[in-house]
């Protein structure tokens, strides 16, 4: 998302404030040969105080020839512009479309003098535009260069993940900054640099770039702009040898802000993924595994001459839920986790409410910025699958709002309909709406911070059933028939063909009817469960009450009144809370020995 972040090159506080006071995503990219399935997917959290959490849908389109099609700035709704239309236009769920390709991105800022003020378009509208128009991630990635190059670039430093079902790249890019000449820029356009992450990789990144030193020699891996080094030279931002170039140190130098608000949240996430190891090839292709403890004086910004890995290899293969897991870390079990200090609170709340930076006795300190965080709008993880056809392929897991306390639900990319509670236009920020998912999840995180070690866990074990029953076994029921009906309508085409007669125009007309009425229902239903467990929470947890149940959910009541409760408990709160009042308020609300 668009951020301040990065923007500052002193190493202060100040930058560190920039930085966690914008918008900030998290991306992480699993290749084919890393997943447990065989699917390459991509995480996404949408991070922004701006932004409504609501799900995109552009149906496929043929359009007449000179058609032109109008931008507008995803992050201000500013217009841009107009571009060419082509003549038609792939169907697009969220950050995926029909050909499951996949792009998400993070905001890195880079060098301020890099932006162009004149710019058609912006670093969303890359995302959506080239999801409509593209067949592969190397596809994706020639749209996104042409077009920033021909209408000019009108967004910070950006990483893109650029995935479809067979491989996985990232990809960052800046643009060139003003030169003006008869009120025209003759300088747009874009640097940039992509490399495919090996099959059975992970990668990540989270609001900074990551490519450093790239291969020059090896167009199969690594894509970059002509101009890259020469354009770094040019700026005074490299005088090495050309095989010494290093993209993130030329275009967003690192400082303190940098690495502990955004390279600490990669590093969390491959923590977890690797269970604590990372398996990687250093600059001279040596292999190398380090305990990720190794990495924290880097990531804590104590010693910033450290790095991290573009991307390592996990000695497990990884699921969809581990990743949708991944982005409701709070770095819990690292010196950063945000529930174990007193800014927790008696309830061991890992959220600090803006600003990200506190002064105390002339000294300045920092809150954690994790990877899960309560200004999220939506967040997702993308599947795309080479052993399913296309039609019944890719999957959006998506939910809103903060993704701690929120789930995923299964989105087919073929659907035809949007479910109510995700429709574009049903609330916004300002506008409040019963019938809207981000105001539902908003209402249950917000109940779960006021009590989060009591009332978090709780949440989650229904988060975890649910998407466990949709990931693990209802999806691959879908999938089985979908595939059978796919089938069926594959012989009876060729049938039809060796008899020489024309063939339906929307032949899996009733598959994706099949696959839509799965992806609207399941989130519908979820979402009337969502309601009614804000309900439940309510009852259950008002005013620092826990309610008992029985196993099937209903409140345990007295032998006198279904109405009372038969016994109401009181967690209280942490030690470090009870130890940390009685340190600083203990003379006045001691109680006296007897």
């Amino acid at each position: 998302m668009r951020k301040t972040l990065l923007k500052a090159l002193a190493v202060t506080a100040a930058v560190l404030l920039s930085a966690t006071e914008g918008n900030t995503c998290t991306n992480v990219i699993v290749t084919s040969g890393a997943s447990r399935d065989g699917s390459v997917l991509v995480s996404y959290a949408a991070d922004s105080h701006y932004l409504f959490g609501e799900l995109y849908h552009r149906q496929a389109a043929d359009w007449p020839a000179g058609s032109m099609l109008k931008i507008y700035e995803w992050d201000t709704n500013r217009y841009l512009g107009e571009i060419e239309q082509v003549l038609h236009t792939y169907q697009t769920v969220g950050n995926m479309n029909e050909h499951q390709v996949i792009i998400t991105e993070t905001t890195w800022g880079g060098r301020p003098e890099l932006e162009d003020k004149k710019g058609g378009i912006d670093y969303g509208s890359l995302i959506y535009i080239a999801l409509q128009r593209a067949k592969s991630a190397r596809e994706a990635i020639d749209i996104i260069v042409d077009l920033a190059n021909t209408y000019g670039y009108a967004s910070e430093g950006e990483t893109f993940s650029i995935a479809d079902k067979k491989e996985a790249w990232i990809m960052e890019l800046i643009g060139k900054g003003m030169n003006i000449k008869n009120g025209v820029n003759v300088q747009k356009g874009i640097v940039w640099v992509a490399m495919r992450v090996p099959d059975g990789a992970i990668c990540a990144h989270a609001n900074q770039a990551r490519i450093g030193k790239f291969p020059l020699d090896d167009p199969d891996n690594c894509l970059y702009a002509p101009d890259v080094i020469t354009f770094a030279r040019k700026k005074g931002y490299f005088d090495g040898l050309d095989s010494e170039f290093s993209f993130k140190k030329a275009y967003a130098p690192i400082d303190f802000g940098t690495v502990r608000g955004c390279d600490a949240r990669v590093w969390s996430a491959f923590n977890i993924l690797t269970d604590g190891w990372f398996s990687y090839f250093d600059e001279n292709g040596r292999g190398v595994t380090r305990d990720a403890f190794s990495f924290l004086d880097y990531v804590m910004g104590k010693n910033l001459e450290g790095d991290l890995p573009l991307w390592v290899f996990p000695r497990r293969t990884i699921t969809v839920k581990q990743v949708a897991d991944v982005m409701r870390d709070h770095f819990e079990g690292t010196p950063m986790d945000m529930t174990q200090d007193i800014g927790a609170g008696g309830n061991a709340l890992p959220y600090r409410w803006r600003p990200m930076e506190f002064t105390f006795d002339g000294k300045t300190y920092v809150n954690e910025r994790a990877i899960a965080t309560q200004q999220t709008g939506f967040w997702m993880v993308g599947q795309a699958r080479k052993y399913v056809p296309d039609v019944v392929g890719g999957i959006l897991w998506f939910g809103t709002d903060d993704a701690a306390t929120s789930y995923l639900t299964p989105i087919y990319t073929s659907t035809t309909k949007v479910p109510e509670c995700f429709r574009e236009g049903n609330g916004d920020l300002l506008h409040y709406s019963p019938t809207a998912s981000f105001w539902i999840n908003n209402r249950i995180s917000n109940a779960c911070y006021k009590m989060y070690n009591v009332m978090a866990p709780y949440v989650r074990e229904r988060i975890d059933a649910f998407e466990t029953e949709q990931m693990d076994r209802r999806t691959h029921s879908v999938d089985s028939m979908a595939v059978v009906m796919y089938n069926q309508v594959a012989v009876s085409m060729q049938a039809r063909a060796a008899k020489g007669k024309g063939q339906s125009s929307r032949p899996f007309a009733k598959l994706i009817k099949y696959v839509t009425d799965y992806t609207v229902n399941t989130a519908q239903e979820q979402f009337q469960a969502w309601t009614a467990l804000e309900t439940e929470l309510l009852v259950k947890f008002m005013d620092g009450n826990v309610k008992p149940q029985n196993a099937d959910g209903s409140f345990k009541h007295s032998e006198h009144s279904t109405g009372i409760p038969e016994k109401v408990e009181w967690p209280g709160y942490t030690e470090l809370w009870k130890e940390t009042v009685a340190q600083e308020h203990g003379e006045v609300i001691l109680v006296p020995e007897q």
